[in-house]
């Protein structure tokens, strides 16, 4: 297996509550080159982690995070919700990938990229998500690495490509075959693919030349990984 760089969705989630500092930290233990977390606001513009837009599926409150304050959030959730500069802290001289979910107005990203700044963490962050979110990216921060989320097996426009400058598409790793790994690697990008949990999958995909995978079973990419001698 060629040497890919290991992404852990949300953490360990198998193992540990998704987008905790517990989670982050045990991903980072099994081998982790990175780990992928959602970042959401909170009513008063605290970046915190959490993939829903309630607290409801992981939390059992169903409130909506945008109507909490980062107090309210931490009262609720006994603390365990992290803040991003929290996450950042707790995984320093880690990469982290900042996936942004529902993000449409560069005020968010701003505040995410703010925050990013503020804890010295440009050189180890890089953001994912559609390209609404990542174009309002690019305008917060012209230097960010991007990773633009891509759904369809129809390539991105040239003029959007040009806008968001990523240096990575992101694909949901069913879309992913060679014929469609060589193109994106002839047009000068990195491929990153989400989310296989199986070790089939994840042989397949590395049979295709991609560059990085994000499971929720980091242990199992970085076990395969390691067995591989031309790893």
């Amino acid at each position: 297996m060629q040497k890919l760089t290991a992404v852990a969705h949300r953490g360990a989630p198998y193992r540990v509550r998704e987008n905790t500092i517990g989670s982050l930290r045990t991903a980072l233990d099994l081998g982790a080159d990175a780990v992928e977390v959602d970042v959401r606001l909170t009513r008063d513009g605290v970046p915190v982690l959490l993939h829903d837009h309630t607290l409801k599926r992981l939390w059992e409150h169903d409130r909506p995070l945008l109507s909490l304050s980062a107090d309210e959030v931490r009262g609720l959730t006994g603390g365990r919700v992290p803040t991003l500069a929290e996450a950042l802290r707790a995984t320093d001289g880690h990469r982290l990938m900042l996936d942004l979910p529902g993000t449409r107005e560069t005020r968010v990203a701003r505040r995410v990229v703010d925050v990013v700044r503020e804890q010295g963490a440009q050189d180890r962050v890089y953001y994912c998500a559609d390209a609404t979110a990542m174009l309002a990216v690019r305008e917060a921060d012209p230097s960010a690495e991007i990773a633009l989320t891509w759904t369809s097996l129809a390539p991105p426009r040239p003029a959007l490509l040009n806008a968001v400058k990523p240096r990575w598409l992101n694909y949901r790793f069913t879309l992913m075959d060679r014929d469609l790994a060589d193109r994106i690697h002839t047009d000068g990008y990195l491929i990153s693919v989400w989310t296989p949990d199986t070790r089939r999958s994840m042989r397949r995909l590395a049979g295709m030349g991609v560059d990085s995978i994000t499971t929720n079973r980091v242990d199992v990419l970085c076990a395969l990984r390691a067995a591989d001698p031309t790893g």
